[in-house]
């Protein structure tokens, strides 16, 4: 397995979210069908959720895949959903039975009911696939389906249970109760529902999470609280058994959205408030989803259920997506035996989506880390559509600043990420963001840093998505190329940076000053070898590297790590590195490329395979210090290794299930035969440990007498307390390689290959090439070989034309017209030049090479804060098969969107901080010296619409406001605010307006109405500076489109006939189509002033755009250079190359070593 494994000495079960839902269609087009996925996917919250925001008028299918590890979530999930679809039990049981921790004997009584249901109809997946429910909740394996039917079996049974069991279970949950309370005299999980309010939540917040873990039930009727006096069987099973494992941060408010509860009352709301206000939200949601599968709805909706750890699952669904293989021999989750065995008749012949257009990941950061979910998830992100999204999220930090923490996540700047894994942040690219989190800000502010939660979510789209002319043509940017020692060196540091703190001395150095938080957190370990592998394989595969460079960047890789000196603990895991790189086919190191000897153990064998599987038979007993000290020791990390007299490698990527395994065969065709302990750790069986290793290693280093074959704890801070039980090593059990009774060798199977996905041809009537084919995209790095410098397209020249002209020294002209696009002229002949990345255009150069025929463009790649890029339209509209898709801000549903109340208790105290956090400190000195930033204006002007809509801010609330350009007092845009809105789950308000383009034609067809407007109107003149109007023209759009859910576009709409979106960016012309004029209107039509105009305005819904926490402080500590050979510190310096001044030495040795190379290049 790709991530460590772990002692599951603590487990908590998460039955009910611990973070607020969200609508999982935000960033895709109302017209396409939505194939979501959902890793980690916990309760069916943001299912609801999405469901609940669909337009009424919506055609379109919901196909969602919810995986979770823990088959108590997806029983549960499946328990309610069934419940609401049958409509016949009354709101409150439904709440009932799934979020309170007791029950009556009413609610209790429909559980069980509902239990016995659903083991009637799942005998056999034919039997639940031909049931009612099988319409609309499907299986992917038969074991979720077998696993489910066994917790619904528990269900029923738990009431069934002897006395002094049942006693067990509320001596549990009293204890559980108790620890929680103790611990919390504050909890403000569910505060952050409220958004912008959190602050003002925390009070009535942790009153109501105390009252539940005393109580077990929301009520705060005392008889209603004594009548539930049963143990709710859901929440006392999970894959730590039938006991109380509850988490102790569960909160059933957490999940809905309490920002109208507290931003609109005239008083400070009670809990009684607070929990009336859920189970509303609640009941709406369980409606919306009834009603999308009464027969007569025209929308289609699909929920599966498929149960497994996320990352293996990811890696079966790839595999069949390039392979069509149904069974990759992938187990379903460590401690587990069962394979991944996708059911024929839904991915074969019902075609369920193995690929996904939208993939939440939940807070799967927390636990298994960022690029391990980058990893699993870009390869089944559809590439087919740019409005693929992934959605990451974290809710826990280790460092010691949460607001920066997410860049060092990733190991590597992030613009190489984007190049090399295809997705990027969009708001890293667009340098702003509509969602908001400035509530986290202020309450990590107001902690003094001291809490480990800052809520963090991350919308991942591929980097070329956001630019409209490449989504218009359907054409792909080139795959880019790299030089090999370049990338060896960049993946090299990359695996350095993730991988030194396995070193005693790295740890204590790295962590001086936040001892505490890295001891505390140092048996969390997310990455292995095999992590790294699969990240190689994605880079490698991504970029379509030819053989013999990859050749060339794994050399280069391996020479560095010769040299590096730094960290020696990782000479001991080369072995199992080299092992995992041969298995998944990405590179054969030399020493594993001849034919092991047959030897020893091989010596009956018919042939030696490269790679051999090694089981260790661990009894059971050895096991008992980890039970033992389970609240001493947490989860520590486990690994095998395998010891002789003169060597020791460790071996991360091991499996582990409990039961017993015997050897069938001899020779080469040994296998083995497992049967699993289905009580798992509380049964008796061994634990059998598996792990993947080269053959060579037991052949050519020693006897294999002398090998030990061990499993043991890892060494970390956290472990040392271990030592004085097992040892310095930390050995749990060991037995020789020979010692039959205990170690089996197998030859390992291969693993299944990918195919290349096919892609569509590109339509390239849009993009001009009239001068050659691009042969070449080379992405170059900085000397550091740490941040991209340039992006270089070779354009051949061919046309015959064009050949002559260049030949005869015509001068080439070059152009930016899109963030991704260059226009290259020569002659007559014109070359649109489509990179991988947003561009710097203005900063381009041009290489001609007339002998030759080609001309190379040079471009630097865009970044945070530097010129053209995104800034040419930071907030773009892309056309794709006729389908308008949004980039850098979300859609949303209006009509789910309470008003808020601007009459309200306290209101200006909340609101004004909202709005005053869109800007950065930087951006705060651009305003205070008067100097000229475009999305500064932008958000400056948004903040004195929405102040000014309130009422907080300059006098009693307007709603009437006409942009007016400042150099020319000239107005050309009027905007009529009817509504403020709460946006509930991206946690900020936005403005219900319509916009009013004034032209020449449409002035004199209004021109009395218009003029009574003026006059009568209480017009509010928002000034705008610079080119902010121009930005404004290509905002208009975007606010238009993300609210559009009650028409569409016609077959005469502008954008298609002008091709163009905006239209136009002028003064006194319309940027908007015509499609939405005078639709949704009533608003306007309540108001004498503004009727007459209500034919002509667009509906539009103004979001404050939000700074990004991560991005404000990019740069680079010249401490962090480091030797072009050795990837050394210095000795004690680094010294520069006198040549070029860029390449760095630590000393004359590695300077000579480099000279032969670097000679060549030296005088670039």
């Amino acid at each position: 397995m790709a991530h460590p494994l772990v002692w599951p000495g603590r487990y908590y079960f998460y039955p009910i979210g611990n973070t607020p839902s969200v609508c999982l269609t935000r960033d895709m087009p109302p017209e396409e069908d939505a194939h979501i996925l959902l890793l980690g996917c916990g309760d069916p919250r943001n299912v609801l959720y999405t469901v609940y925001n669909e337009p009424s008028n919506s055609i379109r299918a919901l196909d969602f895949t919810c995986c979770d590890i823990e088959p108590a979530i997806l029983a549960r999930n499946v328990l309610l959903l069934t419940m609401i679809a049958d409509k016949e039990l009354p709101q409150t049981v439904i709440w009932d039975t799934f979020f309170h921790f007791h029950l009556d004997k009413n609610s209790l009584s429909a559980l069980t009911v509902q239990c016995q249901k659903l083991i009637e109809l799942s005998a056999t997946l034919r039997e639940w696939n031909e049931s009612a429910y099988g319409q609309f909740v499907r299986m992917s394996t038969e074991y979720t389906l077998v696993e489910l039917r066994r917790h619904w079996s528990l269900y029923v049974d738990m009431q069934h249970l002897p006395r002094p069991k049942l006693d067990e279970l509320r001596e549990g949950f009293r204890k559980m109760s108790k620890s929680t309370l103790d611990k919390f005299s504050v909890n403000a999980s569910s505060a952050r529902s409220a958004g912008p309010l959190m602050l003002a939540a925390v009070e009535t917040s942790s009153d109501l999470f105390r009252q539940f873990w005393k109580t077990g039930v929301t009520y705060t009727d005392p008889k209603k609280i004594s009548a539930a006096t049963s143990l709710n069987p859901t929440f006392f099973h999970s894959l730590a058994g039938q006991n109380c494992s509850i988490h102790y941060g569960i909160d059933p408010m957490v999940p809905f959205h309490l920002a109208e509860v507290y931003g609109n009352t005239r008083r400070k709301p009670s809990a009684a408030d607070v929990v009336k206000a859920a189970k509303a939200e609640f009941e709406k949601w369980c409606s919306a989803f009834a009603a999308l599968l009464s027969p007569t709805s025209s929308k289609r909706v699909v929920v599966r259920m498929i149960c497994g750890d996320c990352m293996a699952i990811c890696q079966a669904l790839r595999t069949f997506a390039f392979t069509e293989s149904l069974s990759p021999n992938i187990p379903v989750a460590q401690w587990k035996a069962q394979v991944i065995h996708l059911e024929k008749e839904e991915y074969i012949s019902k075609r369920a989506p193995a690929l996904f257009n939208v993939i939440d990941t939940s807070n799967l950061i927390d636990h298994i880390g960022l690029l391990n979910i980058l990893i699993a998830a870009v390869p089944i992100l559809s590439p087919s559509t740019p409005s693929s999204v992934l959605y990451t999220e974290s809710l826990l930090f280790r460092g010691e600043d949460a607001t920066k923490e997410f860049m060092e996540l990733l190991y590597a700047d992030l613009t190489a990420i984007g190049l090399l894994f295809g997705v990027c942040p969009i708001d890293y690219l667009s340098g702003f963001t509509s969602r908001s989190n400035s509530h986290e800000l202020m309450l990590h502010m107001a902690t003094k840093r001291k809490s480990n939660q800052f809520h963090q979510v991350t919308t991942w789209k591929a980097p070329v998505s956001g630019d409209a002319l490449l989504a218009r043509s359907g054409r792909h940017a080139a795959s880019p190329s790299c030089d090999s020692l370049q990338l060896g060196t960049f993946l090299y540091d990359m695996y350095h940076e993730i991988f030194q703190q396995e070193d005693a001395m790295n740890f204590w150095r790295l962590n001086q000053g936040n001892l505490t938080r890295a001891f505390a957190s140092s048996n969390i370990l997310h990455y292995s070898r095999e992590s790294f592998v699969l990240l190689l394989k994605l880079v490698r595969d991504r970029l379509r590297i030819p053989e013999e460079n990859w050749l060339e960047v794994m050399d280069r890789f391996f020479d560095l790590q010769d040299a590096d000196q730094s960290a020696p603990m990782d000479r001991n895991n080369m072995q199992e590195f080299c092992a995992q790189l041969h298995r998944h086919s990405v590179y054969t190191a030399p020493h594993m490329k001849p034919t092991p000897p047959k030897t020893g153990i091989f010596s009956s064998w018919d042939s030696v395979p490269t790679l051999v599987r090694i089981i260790l038979i661990v009894p059971r007993e050895k096991l008992s210090i980890l039970e033992e000290s389970a609240e001493q020791i947490g989860t520590p990390i486990l690994n095998c290794d395998i010891r002789g007299k003169w060597s020791h490698n460790i071996y991360s990527s091991v499996h582990v299930a409990y039961g017993t395994v015997i050897r069938m065969g001899t020779g080469s065709g040994t296998w083995a035969v497992f049967t699993e302990d289905s009580a798992g750790a509380r049964g008796s069986s061994s634990l059998v440990a598996s792990f993947t290793m080269s053959s060579c290693l037991l052949t050519d280093i020693e006897p294999m007498e002398n090998f030990l074959i061990r499993l043991s704890v890892r060494s970390t801070p956290a472990s040392a307390v271990l030592v004085s039980k097992l040892g310095l090593e930390l050995t749990l059990f060991h037995a020789r390689l020979m010692d039959q009774s205990a170690v089996i060798v197998l030859p390992e199977r291969p693993l299944p290959t990918r195919a290349l996905l096919h892609r569509e041809p590109a339509d390239d009537s849009h993009l001009q090439v009239q001068i050659g084919p691009c042969t070449n995209l080379q992405v170059t790095f900085d000397e550091q070989c740490e941040l991209v410098t340039s992006l270089t397209s070779r354009i051949s020249v061919d046309d015959e034309e064009v050949r002559k002209s260049f030949k005869n020294g015509a001068t080439p002209s070059i152009i930016q017209l899109s963030p991704c696009t260059m226009r290259l002229g020569i002659g007559k002949g014109i070359q649109d030049v489509a990179f991988p990345f947003p561009v710097i255009g203005s900063q381009n150069k041009l290489r001609l090479a007339r002998t030759s025929m080609y001309v190379e463009v040079v471009v630097p790649p865009y970044s945070p804060l530097k010129p053209d890029g995104m800034k040419l339209n930071p907030w773009p509209v892309t056309v794709s098969r006729g389908i308008l898709g949004l980039y850098s801000i979300h859609r949303l549903n209006l009509a789910r969107m309470p008003v808020l109340d601007i009459k309200a208790f306290k209101l200006d105290q909340w609101l004004n901080s909202h709005l005053g956090s869109q800007m950065s400190s930087r951006e705060r000195s651009l305003r205070k010296k008067h100097e000229e930033d475009t999305l500064m204006y932008i958000k400056d002007s948004l903040h004195s619409i929405f102040v000014r809509s309130a009422g907080i801010q300059g006098g009693p609330a307007g709603r009437l406001f006409a942009l007016r350009d400042n150099a020319t007092n000239n107005c050309d845009t009027v905007l009529f605010v009817s509504d403020l809105r709460y946006d509930l789950h991206c946690h900020t308000v936005i403005c219900d307006a319509f916009v009013l383009p004034l032209t020449h034609d449409l002035l004199f067809t209004i021109e009395k109405s218009f003029a009574k407007l003026v006059h009568e109107g209480q017009m509010n003149n928002i000034t705008v500076y610079g080119n902010e109007m121009a930005a404004w023209k290509q905002l208009l759009p975007v606010l238009v489109e993300r609210c559009r859910l009650s028409w569409t576009h016609g077959t005469n709409c502008e954008y298609k006939s002008e091709g163009r979106i905006p239209r136009c960016e002028d003064m006194e012309k319309n940027p908007l189509c015509t499609c939405g004029q005078g639709q949704d209107t009533e608003p306007m039509k309540r108001n004498k002033l503004w009727s007459p105009v209500a034919p002509y305005v667009t509906r539009v819904a103004l979001s404050p755009l939000f700074v990004v926490s991560y991005l404000e402080t990019i740069g680079r500590d010249p401490a962090a250079h480091k030797c072009f050979v050795c990837r050394g510190k210095g000795k004690p310096k680094l010294l520069a190359c006198t040549g070029c001044l860029k390449v760095r030495y630590c000393s004359r040795d590695c300077q000579k070593k480099h000279w032969k190379v670097h000679k060549l290049q030296c005088k670039r």
